[in-house]
């Protein structure tokens, strides 16, 4: 064949994640703290509710933005838990994940040429779906001397007359920062001042260990008008396999995005729509027991950095340490990959989320303590080496 095929996409770069661990996945007895997935299982009340759909023979489409009840459980939940009202017939979209949610988020919002402002570090996919969906990515730099907390100064110095939105993400991946209500009302003050709007992916939501409050962007004083709501069920009910997510959006914003996850997508799996309804309405302690495990995780990763001489901000968020290499003087990635080939332990190069991550690692805490124990044995000896 002569045509080219889609430049957009052949320049991409592949998931610098996923690049990593195919090389880690050949090496044999390989320990990883690079996955974000939860070792927990799905709570057996909601995988009861999907086989059970099974069985009774319910396996047919769905309503296109999701079974009505999974709708109003939805609604239920961010109303009770983060103070949001958005109407379960016109207002909620059930996606497949939260991943498809910013893909609709960003193909409905973006046209040509718009600028979109996205945070640096991120996760991986944020800047390619805005440059596939024909938008230009504007990293956002999250400095480690505010614990990676977005400020209100840097988004002003980046806004031209071509910026259209910005991408949000906190808690965060990979840095596992918040930011407080008081820094959300600082960051609406611009993002209203200059007219954006908003895609927030609050995947990480339910796990939050600040003292402070959460408060949610599309929860701030006049903003549900100009924000893009994104959850789902991977993180907090251990429901990364089912790919259940939602988004949610004024009615004018989300008649768009039907459109769209209509033709591409149909609907998301009935199965996953009954467990999600089982999880939401059944499940919430068993979320909260996830979060305390969590927290004692994230405890013990910090005493044992500190102990071991590894500097590390204290993560309030998400389930991923952000430590600092910068010391030993060399970059992240030659750092992780010395370390997979001296000790086999594999963590994500803090340069695979983008430039303002290089000198950083991430290392996800979704494992048991005594996996962590073996790891920090590992990257103790790795680090009395260098």
């Amino acid at each position: 064949m002569t045509k080219p095929i889609n430049k957009t996409v052949v320049d991409l770069e592949p998931s610098g994640i996923r690049r990593f661990f195919n090389i880690a996945n050949d090496i044999p007895n390989v320990l990883s703290l690079g996955v974000g997935e939860p070792d927990f299982n799905t709570p057996w009340k909601a995988s009861m509710a999907g086989i059970n759909s099974i069985k009774n023979g319910q396996t047919f489409y769905t309503a296109n933005a999701g079974m009505i009840e999974l709708r109003r459980a939805i609604h239920d939940y961010l109303e009770a838990r983060f103070q949001l009202d958005y109407h379960p017939e016109t207002e909620i979209i059930v996606t497949i994940g939260a991943s498809e949610a910013i893909d609709l988020a960003c193909r409905t919002l973006i046209t040509p040429g718009d600028e979109v402002l996205c945070l640096d570090p991120s996760y991986v996919s944020y800047a390619p779906t805005i440059s596939m969906a024909g938008g230009v990515p504007v990293p956002v730099p999250l400095r480690s001397e505010f614990d990676f907390a977005i400020q209100p100064e840097d988004i002003e110095a980046l806004v031209t007359e071509k910026t259209k939105a910005i991408i949000l993400n906190y808690p965060n991946n990979p840095t596992g920062a918040i930011i407080t209500p008081e820094q959300t009302k600082r960051i609406v003050e611009v993002i209203k001042k200059h007219d954006l709007y908003v895609i927030t992916d609050e995947i990480y939501s339910e796990l939050w260990y600040s003292a402070s409050p959460y408060l949610s962007i599309a929860a701030a004083k006049d903003m549900k008008e100009r924000t893009i709501y994104i959850n789902g069920f991977a993180k907090a009910f251990s429901m990364t396999g089912w790919r259940l997510g939602y988004v949610c959006a004024p009615d004018w914003i989300t008649e768009q995005m039907l459109k769209i996850h209509q033709y591409v997508i149909m609907a998301a799996p009935t199965a996953a729509q009954y467990a999600g309804i089982v999880a939401l309405n059944e499940c919430m302690n068993e979320v909260e027991m996830m979060r305390e495990d969590y927290n004692k995780r994230r405890h013990f990763l910090m005493k044992e950095f500190s102990r071991i001489g590894l500097g590390c901000f204290e993560p309030k968020g998400a389930f991923y340490c952000f430590p600092d290499v910068r010391p030993f003087e060399m970059s992240s990635e030659q750092f992780a990959m010395d370390l997979l080939d001296a000790e086999k332990l594999a963590v994500v190069p803090g340069s695979a989320f983008g430039d303002q991550g290089e000198g950083f690692l991430r290392i996800s805490y979704a494992y048991s303590i005594r996996q962590l124990e073996k790891a920090i044995e590992r990257l103790e000896r790795f680090i009395i080496t260098l």
